[in-house]
């Protein structure tokens, strides 16, 4: 990463808890989120899982699939069922600590502002009953936290945010990309009907992690938060600049080879990303490093 004096580089648990305000500030109602590549249209999630509660006089704005044609046809006049939303639903928060999140130029490391969405997604949960659980993986360590209701779950989530082995440099650099083994456990690991929120750069982000993806998003709203440095999408094609890799400073020399390289690789998993969006109809949000994360997820995820 890059050095800067206000460059933040350490994750707190009381500043994790503390978001709790942010999200009640927000004054989050809807269940709604937003796509934030489709013109600003507000796509509404599958929802908690639905239980049949009676049946009725059709009324005008009922879902026509959910005309009942035996009592219809019995009675003679159009009825409908009604079913009433369970109160509670998993969300699952999956959280890359890889050693590529633990970058940046400005604003804060990805690893740092994935881990504030995270607590501010945590918590926003939580407040609509939801249960929630996690799934920490770094290079060469993973932790799955199960679904648990309340405050009880939120911090048992941070906590495991916050002891990470990540942030003691105790990983190690991985010869492979390890998204396959991520998104695929993924599929082993969820409740059908789950709110999946995976947080990461996607880097190795190929067709065989794409593929477990395609299958999550069918029984299950998966969101994917797309966390990148500015330098990512544009490199320099001279220059140096410090960097620290979570154990020596050393300085990085840019050129317009290397420019073409990175800003290739991100261009294909911008692409990728779309792709999962469009195809699979998965939620798409994109955080800098430097941004109001509260903000930019209020803008992008939660409806106003």
């Amino acid at each position: 990463m890059s050095i800067e004096s206000s460059m933040i580089t350490s994750l707190e648990l009381s500043q994790l808890i503390a978001l709790k305000q942010q999200v009640s500030a927000l004054g989050v109602r809807r269940k709604h989120i937003r796509s934030p590549l489709s013109g600003g249209h507000l796509s509404r999630l599958r929802g908690r899982g639905m239980e049949f509660e009676e049946v009725r006089a059709y009324q005008a704005g009922d879902e026509l699939s959910s005309i009942d044609w035996k009592v219809t046809a019995r009675t003679g006049k159009t009825h409908t069922k009604i079913f009433r939303e369970e109160r509670e639903r998993p969300v699952l928060i999956c959280l890359d600590y890889r050693k590529a999140m633990f970058f940046a130029t400005q604003g804060a490391l990805k690893s740092v502002i994935a881990s504030k969405a995270a607590a501010l997604l945590a918590w926003h949960g939580v407040a609509h009953g939801d249960r929630l659980g996690a799934y920490l993986f770094s290079d060469d360590d993973h932790q799955e936290i199960r679904p648990t209701r309340g405050r009880k779950g939120v911090l048992k989530v941070l906590h495991g945010c916050c002891q990470s082995k990540a942030w003691q440099g105790q990983h190690e650099a991985s010869t492979s990309p390890n998204l396959q083994a991520m998104t695929q456990r993924l599929r082993h690991i969820r409740q059908t009907g789950s709110l999946v929120y995976i947080l990461s750069d996607f880097r190795g982000l190929d067709d065989e992690s794409m593929g477990h993806l395609a299958v999550l998003a069918r029984h299950n709203d998966v969101v994917l938060v797309h966390i990148y440095d500015a330098i990512e999408a544009n490199f320099p094609a001279s220059g140096t600049f410090p960097v620290f890799d979570g154990k020596q400073h050393f300085v990085c020399y840019a050129d317009a080879t290397m420019q073409a390289v990175l800003h290739a690789q991100y261009q294909q998993r911008m692409e990728s990303l779309e792709h999962l969006q469009k195809q699979y109809r998965m939620h798409l949000i994109h955080l800098q490093t430097h941004e109001d994360v509260a903000q930019r997820i209020r803008e992008r995820l939660w409806a106003t």
